[in-house]
């Protein structure tokens, strides 16, 4: 696996991300898999990450349907990943979540605050353009960059440019 120098990886994807893996990007799903370090099969309930005793630091669901929103947000933990959101919350460690909807109704909206009262970080993919991105992998580099700073990890050298104020006096 290829990461982030003292960062070790697990990853689940649900089926819905396989696909949208395979219809929205020109990634292949074992590609995707080969950036983890450990890669679970969704249904697998008895995997590392869903016991509390597994000392994980954090975890980011990236992007997150509606429908793992109001998994985790109503305790319905139905796969490993709802499960594994599951014991990062009542561990009391951070998770972050990058929902994956607009326009939000307020059901959405009821579920998005729920989460954040149990402790999770929402964190919607909203791209900056002050370091005026090229193409959409500059947009989603930043929304990358913003979740390692959410989780408090370092990189070597960022993935945007940052915000330093305005380069006139204006």
């Amino acid at each position: 696996a290829q990461g982030i120098e003292g960062v070790e990886t697990h990853a689940i994807l649900s089926n819905a991300a396989k696909r949208t893996i395979d219809l929205e990007t020109d990634w292949t799903v074992a590609r995707v898999e080969e950036l983890a370090d450990r890669c679970y099969r969704v249904n697998d309930i008895a995997a590392a990450v869903a016991s509390g005793s597994f000392r994980a630091s954090a975890m980011v669901v990236a992007p997150c349907s509606m429908k793992t929103l109001s998994g985790i947000a109503n305790s319905y933990a139905d796969n490993l990943l709802i499960r594994a959101a599951e014991v990062t919350l009542k561990d009391r460690r951070p998770l972050v979540l990058v929902p994956r909807e607009t326009p939000l109704h307020l059901g959405h909206l009821r579920l998005l605050v729920r989460a954040a009262e149990m402790g999770a970080v929402i964190m919607p993919p909203m791209p900056a353009f002050y370091h005026r991105p090229a193409s959409v992998g500059e947009i989603v580099d930043q929304t990358v960059n913003r979740i390692f700073d959410v989780l408090g990890i370092d990189l070597d050298e960022d993935l945007f440019r940052r915000w330093s104020g305005p380069t006139t006096d204006e």
